[in-house]
């Protein structure tokens, strides 16, 4: 009997380890704005992003002008407070990231052509909610292939729409047959509304206008297609009061916090999410990181999540999870699995 017991005593020791990397295990977030891209994709590596900037520096026509700017921006720490530098390749840059995914049991809607996308989701399937970036007049985009895509499942989620580079607001006539695929099937739809690049208009971007940061630019397609699921991406950083008008207009609309959740002053990112929170919106905004050639972001803006001192648990865990899983109506089934 002696033996016995010490037989049981030890088997449960061995097993202890075990439970005790199982109770270890985070509890899940979904990160509503990952980005599956080329290593390539912001310029020739290494290429530098503040997380966060310390400050947005003047730029000097004479000295360059855009390109000038872009160099300054991408290429050294001059505005950065800290600096993530990009991953070397294609592989580094997939395999960091997913890696930080299985870390931080991290399900990311991920965007960017569906090459990539494809590659990423079989890497990580159980990770990995298939989007698509999209634009306006994309010749590998044509109506009957996003179709396609919508009917067989291929894509769960429609974006990151990048209309806003284009000079082109949601609301706009030349998006409407997309839309109407989207509410047709059933599948919601991420915008770009907010922050890209500082002085992007100069480099690369020629009809990007600081008036579509205005959330409004969505007012009109939502309310042509009442039953669309609408992200907002980038909470339409800076104009909080267009932003909190159109959420208490249109309760279907959401918000997430790529990009500002890393690159902004941590003090500036803070003063915006809790005005969203203060105002009573916390059920709709969602956790992004708008992580696109530096797989770090990813940890940064986790880290702004949860050093807001003014959010209660229960409120990180709806901005990290609870939200997005309401936003993208998951299945009782695929909650628990989650938080297997």
């Amino acid at each position: 009997m002696r033996k016995i017991l010490l037989l049981r005593i030890g088997l449960l020791l061995s097993a202890a380890p075990l439970w005790a990397q199982q109770a270890k295990k985070p509890l899940p977030i979904i990160d509503m704005h990952l980005h599956a891209f080329s290593h390539t994709d912001q310029g020739p590596p290494p290429v530098t992003i503040g997380a966060p900037y310390r400050d947005w520096s003047a730029m000097d026509p004479g000295q360059g002008g855009g390109n000038g700017y872009a160099g300054q921006l991408l290429k050294s720490a001059t505005m950065c407070e800290t600096c993530l530098t990009s991953a070397p390749s294609d592989d580094a840059l997939r395999n960091q990231s997913i890696q930080l995914l299985k870390k931080h049991n991290i399900i990311a809607v991920t965007s960017g052509t569906m090459p990539y996308v494809r590659r990423w989701q079989q890497q990580a399937p159980d990770r990995i909610i298939p989007g698509i970036l999209f634009t306006i007049g994309d010749p590998t985009q044509p109506l009957d292939s996003i179709r396609h895509y919508f009917q067989t499942g291929a894509v769960k989620v429609f974006g990151e729409l990048c209309l806003q580079y284009q000079g082109i607001a949601l609301s706009d006539t030349v998006v409407e047959p997309y839309l109407k695929l989207a509410e047709e099937f059933d599948v919601p739809v991420s915008v770009h509304i907010g922050a890209g690049p500082p002085g992007v208009a100069y480099f690369g971007a020629s009809q990007y206008r600081a008036r579509l940061h205005s959330a409004f630019t969505a007012e009109e397609a939502m309310a042509r297609h009442p039953k669309l699921r609408v992200a907002i991406a980038h909470a339409g950083w800076p104009l909080l009061d267009d932003l909190l008008a159109t959420l208490y207009t249109h309760p279907q609309a959401y918000v997430d916090l790529g990009v500002i959740c890393y690159i902004l002053p941590r003090r500036a990112f803070h003063d915006y999410l809790r005005r969203i929170m203060e105002a009573g919106f916390g059920k709709r905004v969602m956790f992004g990181s708008d992580q696109m050639v530096w797989p770090q972001a990813i940890e940064v803006g986790i880290q702004a999540i949860n050093k807001a001192t003014f959010l209660t648990e229960r409120q990180k865990r709806d901005i990290f999870y609870n939200n997005a899983a309401r936003f993208l109506r998951l299945t009782p089934e695929q909650i628990r699995q989650h938080y297997q």
